[in-house]
């Protein structure tokens, strides 16, 4: 029997060919193809390679698949014989198609990702845009700005009874005629100041000799030899005469040379004007673009919110809006405040000026007022002219020195008091954000990036909070923490970095307890420490770190002093045992065997015991820590400890009973039974720490007659609930 290969891979035998020729001659179909579509060829076998193809597609459905995958990566299969060559042998073969270099299923891949494009492209794009079209942009995002300004006015007299273009009308011819006045009162004040100029040149001419003399000529008469000697041998060569040399004058007919000057004649008023025409049409064009702009921004407040909303998500009307709402109040808000806070500065400066009698003191008030809105520079700018006037007024330095004094006094005052009360916390920007934002929007946009380099900003970090691809923004820009507590005690400890968890642990514990800090902190983090830890994340050398960096930082919150003698004798222990050990036995060191006296009185021990392993020794000297620092009497033992207590130790002192969830239930419970009998008059603590901090996901019932708390803050509410505190101090939350 003959086995004829169709396709790689796939062979047929000639007699199952010969049953689908059949089959299809049944179906009413010609043996050689489908319907006779193939054409007439002189090949003699036992069927046309047409049929063979298309049987395999009608019969074979398993294999159809298949076959018009291979079809769609090698290409249409050339037919080996055709009715005009009829030399053509006759083969039982079909002839395989030459392989495409780049396979269709390659292609595919290439086509579906073609239009894809990798964050570092879509930036590039987004970057050039903003370059390229800021001719556009610039005068758009202005008038964005200002309309968020005006928009106050706006709803204000749309609430008095006017309609929405009345209203408009108003607030910007407000806004037009304020800012006009303030040109005039500008422009009449530089008018004057470089009217009385002359007045101060001999001032002036004065100033300028005694920094001289100060300066350039004190630093002249200290050059010496070697100086000079530097100084003629950095003279250049002079050229040889007829080398190099290019002659200014030039010669007439006869050869002799004569001088030639240039003469310019002066300006005459129409090139004066055209000059300055030509110099204030580009900002006056920006101007009435960003005027036509706003004034329609205005008109179609709500409108533009409308589509904003279904631009954002129209699927979602509820998170759309709160972003919309977010931007808008953030960006409210900053304008408002920084509006206020700059014309404010401004009228304190002009008090200030005028009391110490500096000429034009409301010229220096309202450009302060106008620079403040450049950031981080407007202030200087304002401030370098104020003071050569002042030099320049008085023979002397004192009106000087006097206007810088003010300038400073009033602008660390603005800036470290008046600033963050009202709006340092209302952007959510960091500080190193916004300078960036600035050095990059002045870079693209110029002065006017300058300007509006924190709004823009601030409208990225809304759209970094709200929209997940772009929380990256949100993590960058923001000013709040990019780690949570835990994930930066955890951090710090891996690093060894003690030092910065005792200071924010300190800044913590001046508002909360030492309980609140074990429960929201420190416990987390260990928990994510332990978590680690079971992978085989953490190397022993790790491991070691991070246990010396808590033991040193809950010594350090203690309170105690410490010699440098117990915390070497600290460190040694906890290389032999566990971090809760070496902690009991810093306190033991100080305080006695068993960190007290024992003739107490009766009812006022709180006793938390410990079943032996590391992590639940740990958790109960933390525990102890806790009740100590509410102001309790607490000792911290282990199971192995009841051998050891002194027969002056009375079991009538003990109130109240703190155990820890242990791993094993079957111990707790003995250990339980134990203490009922031998303490029957103290309460039973069991503490069972929630999963999250465990990561045990489900507790044991806790034995019968056992309080059952779940927290360090807890444990310490019951203990001051049934028992007053021994040393009276009041507990933090």
């Amino acid at each position: 029997m003959e086995e004829i290969p169709v396709m790689d891979g796939l062979m047929l035998q000639s007699s199952q060919v010969d049953e689908m020729g059949s089959e299809r001659a049944d179906a009413g179909l010609p043996a050689g193809g489908h319907g006779g579509d193939c054409p007439p060829t002189p090949w003699a076998g036992p069927v046309h390679p047409c049929t063979s193809w298309y049987s395999l597609r009608a019969w074979l459905p398993g294999w159809a698949s298949q076959a018009r995958q291979a079809q769609q990566r090698l290409g249409m299969i050339r037919e080996p014989f055709k009715a005009d060559h009829p030399s053509q042998p006759a083969d039982h073969t079909l002839v395989s198609p030459p392989v495409d270099p780049l396979p269709p299923r390659h292609e595919a891949e290439r086509g579906r990702n073609g239009l894809s494009t990798s964050p570092l492209v879509a930036c590039a794009i987004v970057l050039a845009l903003l370059y390229l079209a800021r001719e556009v942009l610039v005068p758009v995002a202005l008038a964005a700005m200002l309309s968020l300004l005006i928009a106050p006015l706006v709803r204000r007299l749309r609430r008095l009874g006017l309609p929405a273009t009345p209203a408009v009308l108003t607030a910007v011819g407000s806004l037009c005629a304020g800012v006009a006045a303030l040109t005039v009162m500008l422009a009449v004040q530089l008018v004057d100041m470089t009217a009385s100029l002359p007045q101060y040149e001999s001032s002036i001419r004065a100033k300028v000799a005694t920094v001289k003399e100060l300066t350039v000529d004190r630093l002249d008469s200290l050059q010496g030899t070697a100086g000079r000697l530097f100084k003629h041998l950095s003279e250049p060569e002079r050229p040889a005469p007829g080398r190099g040399a290019t002659s200014r004058l030039k010669t007439n007919p006869s050869g002799e040379r004569v001088q030639v000057e240039v003469y310019q004649p002066p300006p005459t008023s129409l090139s004066v004007l055209t000059h300055l025409a030509a110099s204030l049409w580009e900002p006056l064009a920006t101007a009435g673009i960003v005027l036509i702009v706003m004034m329609f921004t205005l008109l179609e407040h709500e409108s533009l919110r409308d589509r904003l909303l279904r631009l954002i998500g129209g699927h979602d009307l509820r998170a759309s809006t709160e972003v919309l709402n977010d931007v808008g109040e953030r960006l409210s808000r900053y304008f408002v405040s920084q509006f206020a806070v700059n014309f404010g500065v401004g009228a304190v400066v002009w008090l200030g000026l005028w009391t110490i009698d500096l000429p034009h003191a409301m010229l220096w008030g309202v450009l302060t007022a106008l620079m403040r809105f450049v950031p981080y520079i407007g202030a200087m700018i304002a401030t370098v002219p104020a003071v050569l006037l002042g030099a320049a007024v008085e023979p002397g330095w004192t009106l000087m020195l006097m206007t810088l004094a003010t300038f400073a006094v009033i602008e660390v005052l603005a800036a470290q008091v008046v600033e963050p009360l009202l709006y340092g916390h209302s952007t959510g920007l960091s500080p190193l954000s916004v300078v960036i934002a600035t050095i990059f929007w002045s870079a693209l946009w110029g002065p006017v990036g300058l300007l509006l380099a924190t709004p823009l900003t601030l409208c990225l970090l809304v759209a970094g909070r709200y929209v997940p691809s772009l929380k990256f923004l949100d993590i960058l820009l923001g000013d709040g923490p990019s780690l949570t507590r835990p994930q930066r005690f955890y951090q710090r400890t891996l690093s060894g970095d003690a030092h910065d968890l005792i200071a924010q642990a300190r800044t913590y514990l001046k508002k909360k307890s030492f309980a609140s800090y074990c429960d929201n902190i420190l416990l987390p983090a260990l928990q994510l420490a332990a978590r680690d830890h079971e992978l085989g994340l953490i190397t022993p050398e790790q491991s070691q770190r991070m246990q010396k960096v808590v033991v040193d930082v809950i010594s350090a919150l203690d309170g105690s002093p410490r010699r440098r003698r117990q915390r070497h004798e600290a460190h040694t222990v906890l290389d032999l045992s566990s971090p809760g050990v070496a902690l009991r036995r810093q306190r033991e060191a100080e305080m006695g065997r068993w960190q007290g006296p024992l003739s107490v009185p009766t009812s006022s021990l709180n006793l938390c015991i410990g079943q032996g392993s590391i992590g639940d020794e740990l958790m109960t000297e933390l525990l102890t820590r806790a009740l100590r620092d509410a102001g309790l009497d607490a000792r911290h033992m282990s199971v192995t400890d009841a051998d050891e207590v002194p027969p002056e130790a009375r079991t009538e002192s003990v109130a109240r009973v703190f155990i820890q969830s242990g791993e094993s239930q079957a111990a707790t419970q003995t250990l339980v039974l134990q203490l009922q009998q031998d303490l029957p008059q103290a309460s039973l603590i069991q503490v069972q720490l929630p999963a999250w901090v465990t990561g045990q996901a489900t507790h044991s019932p806790a034995p019968p007659g056992v309080m059952v708390v779940e927290s360090f803050r807890d444990a310490v509410s019951c203990a001051l609930e049934t028992g007053p505190a021994q040393r009276g101090s009041k507990a933090r939350d």
